[in-house]
């Protein structure tokens, strides 16, 4: 891997391989037959990897992942349901932001940023308010990489009769889903994640038959899941100007995430990753924010160094300069930084990047070895 520019150990947009890069040099004609092709191979492989051809249309968008939540709540919500919100980070707050804006009720439950939601606390919350409709969770609240334990909670959902929404942003491809075991509404996620394709699509999961029902449902054209599958189901092509780029880059992707062996080959590169970044990390006395046991391999986040010669933005500058970027803590009350598993890189690269770290602090005065 070339060094000129800097390893992205972020959460996305994150490193993508030359191949990928390349797959952009092709200009496509958003209506011609071929790009018709691309974006129905493309759904096709995305429903593959979840097993969710029988149950699910897989429906893609523009822009960012955000995007893509937001869609999947103004469609897939009526305008008389209610979402009870999961939050143990910036993603489920974000989520409740959307509902406020969308005009959706909703309700929130909070834990701790290192506390995952448990399936007994959806229980009683079910229990206690009947008029929920819909729950929405963040499988890896990217915020702080903490994994919350979606089965069992699907479970408890399913058992009430109540929908699931998932925000698997940063764990699909990487993080076994199945939808034959595990029933959900929506699962939504993105093209510069663990695909590790580049920034610019959503895409969205929908249950057939709740897709099926929510015309009518959108607040908004451009984001109406139901208008846009029935378009791309009737013609084959986006209803507005797709991102043919990112589509195309995407497509490639996909084809190198099946040449290194699909969800169980990205998700033990990424394990290893996370495990050499931890275990190298500790060797300089920086002590992760999770315990293991919640910690997903996608982004760790760290405890700053406890010295008054820290300051982010000069050791974000130092370590870019050594080759790789870094990303800020997003916690409230404790000062962090968070460093991503995912993208096109190994092991390698991980002991080069903490390396790099060491450096750097050495110069801010903040390391003495």
């Amino acid at each position: 891997m070339s060094t000129v520019e800097p390893i992205l150990l972020t959460p996305g947009p994150l490193t993508t391989s030359l191949r990928t890069r390349q797959a952009m040099m092709v200009d496509w004609g958003s209506w011609d037959e071929r790009f018709n092709q691309l974006t129905a191979s493309l759904c096709e492989q995305l429903l593959a990897i979840l097993d969710g051809a029988d149950t699910h249309h897989c429906v893609p968008l523009q822009g960012s992942g955000t995007f893509a939540v937001e869609a999947a709540i103004g469609t897939l919500v009526p305008r008389d349901g209610k979402v009870l919100v999961l939050i143990n980070g910036a993603y489920g707050k974000r989520l409740a932001k959307i509902c406020e804006v969308l005009g959706r009720a909703y309700n929130t439950f909070e834990t701790a940023e290192d506390e995952p939601t448990t399936a007994a606390d959806v229980d009683r919350l079910l229990q206690a308010d009947s008029s929920i409709t819909h729950v929405a969770l963040i499988h890896c609240e990217t915020s702080t990489g903490i994994l919350n334990p979606l089965p069992e909670i699907a479970d408890i959902i399913a058992r009430h009769g109540k929908r699931l929404i998932i925000d698997a942003m940063s764990s699909f491809g990487a993080l076994p889903i199945d939808a034959r075991k595990i029933p959900f509404d929506a699962l939504i996620a993105a093209s510069g994640k663990c695909l590790e394709g580049v920034p610019g699509m959503g895409f969205v999961f929908a249950n057939k038959t709740s897709l099926a029902n929510a015309a009518g449902n959108a607040h908004s054209l451009a984001m109406d899941l139901f208008d846009q599958h029935s378009y791309l189901a009737k013609t084959g092509q986006w209803r507005f100007t797709p991102p043919t780029h990112v589509v195309a880059a995407l497509h490639e992707a996909l084809l190198q995430y099946t040449e290194e062996g699909g969800l169980p080959a990205r998700h033990q590169r990424y394990a290893d990753n996370c495990r050499v970044l931890l275990d190298e990390m500790a060797k300089l006395g920086l002590r992760s924010f999770l315990p293991a046991a919640i910690q997903a391999p996608i982004i760790v986040t760290f405890h700053a160094p406890k010295d008054p010669r820290y300051q982010f933005k000069a050791f974000y500058e130092r370590v870019k300069a050594k080759g790789f970027i870094l990303y800020p803590g997003k916690l409230t009350q404790v000062e962090t930084f968070r460093v991503g598993c995912i993208g096109h890189v190994n092991q390698a690269e991980m002991k080069a990047a903490v390396a790099a770290v060491a450096e750097a602090l050495r110069e801010m005065e903040v390391l003495e070895f």
